[in-house]
């Protein structure tokens, strides 16, 4: 059953195409079996999300049109039929997917890239249906202490955890974070809170405090007459380069700029996505006789998930200071608006949280 009045239709933001994103009343779902319907009480906006705001579609993720938004945190207002984990009123962070567990890739520990990968998207409404095999394998218990703007934090984390566990990085290593989005200044806070020494490479100024508050011990703006390579380069030991270099801008100058920042030796993470169809130039003398790891990381994993949760509600993860503006769910067509162009008035934004009006307090903490 539902614990407030049932309703039979909500708010809800769908996106039909390119910059098309439009408030619709529409049916609240239902929750069928083995699944749950959450009354949404923060959703995130995400860089993705713009992405997929800017294009119009995205090909695993959904078809427009559709309910817009993936990070979010709510309470439980709905339980089908065959759900133990869970009951009506609980607080939950549903992640956005979750894997088959028995294709090729995932008997081979690559849940990440599942042939069969089930994604859910609709966070940016007032109530959010998730499917069976996301309740069950990739839905964390939020504890009253946490708020759900900061529960809503673990999914992007996730894929943050996912690719900075991929680069083996120890406690001492020097780490090269290029961008200072949201993900480049998650990448700089994990690396920080697991004992890196942490150069940040940003493009406006910013960022440069940004990049500080979150634990770059240097940072590099790129600009006219900036050699951006020469300068980190020159932070680390005897100019040998970073140990680790993580790309988080999806540019090919960035990707370049990694593979000549890393030591011999080090390990480049390719995490920002370019679109398709984008080719860079490496140098190949310098990967093979300098023996240097290139991988990329996509996505995340339930473990990833998990751990990204035990970091967000173990209170070292400076969650407040990634969420720099709160709007209502009726603002969202805005908000992206706004987002897609950058002015003095959100030069210093990281994410907004959607909190849906009627939820008011809710009851608990958002």
């Amino acid at each position: 059953m539902i614990v407030e009045h049932p309703l039979e239709t909500m708010l809800a933001a769908v996106l039909y195409g390119s910059e098309d994103l439009r408030m619709e009343r529409i049916p609240v779902p239902r929750a069928g079996k083995g699944e749950v319907v959450v009354r949404v009480g923060a959703a995130l906006t995400c860089g993705t999300d713009l992405k997929v705001y800017r294009r119009g579609d995205h090909a695993a993720m959904l078809k427009p049109p559709a309910v817009f938004g993936h990070e979010m945190a709510g309470v439980v207002a709905e339980v089908g039929d065959g759900v133990k984990k869970f009951k009506v009123g609980d607080r939950v962070a549903p992640m956005n997917s979750a894997p088959c567990d028995s294709c090729f890739y995932c008997r081979r520990g690559q849940q990440n890239l599942c042939e069969h990968l089930l994604f859910n998207n609709g966070a940016y409404a007032e109530y959010m249906r998730i499917p069976a095999r996301i309740v069950e394998k990739n839905t964390m218990l939020v504890p009253d202490t946490l708020p759900l703007q900061h529960a809503a934090l673990t999914e992007p984390l996730a894929c943050v955890m996912h690719g900075f566990n991929a680069m083996t990085a120890q406690p001492g290593d020097t780490m090269v974070v290029i961008g200072a989005g949201p993900i480049g200044l998650m990448f700089i806070h994990v690396a920080q809170l697991s004992g890196l020494r942490v150069i940040a490479v940003v493009k406006r100024d910013d960022q440069v405090g940004a990049a500080r508050r979150f634990g770059a011990v240097e940072v590099v703006k790129i600009g006219d007459g900036v050699d951006a390579v020469a300068a980190v380069r020159g932070l680390t030991s005897d100019g040998r380069g970073a140990d680790v270099v993580v790309e988080a801008v999806a540019t090919p100058a960035a990707w370049e700029w990694a593979v000549a920042m890393v030591r011999k030796g080090g390990v480049v993470n390719f995490f920002g996505g370019p679109p398709k169809g984008t080719v860079v130039r490496l140098d190949t003398n310098r990967l093979h006789y300098g023996d240097v790891t290139v991988k990329a990381s996509f996505h995340h994993t339930p473990a990833a998930c998990a751990a990204a949760f035990a970091l967000v509600s173990g209170g070292r993860f400076e969650c407040a200071e990634f969420i720099t503006r709160t709007a209502t769910l009726a603002e969202v067509p805005a908000v992206f608006a706004r987002m897609m162009t950058r002015s003095a008035e959100n030069l210093a934004d990281i994410k907004t949280a959607i909190v849906p009006s009627r939820n008011g307090a809710g009851g608990s903490r958002q």
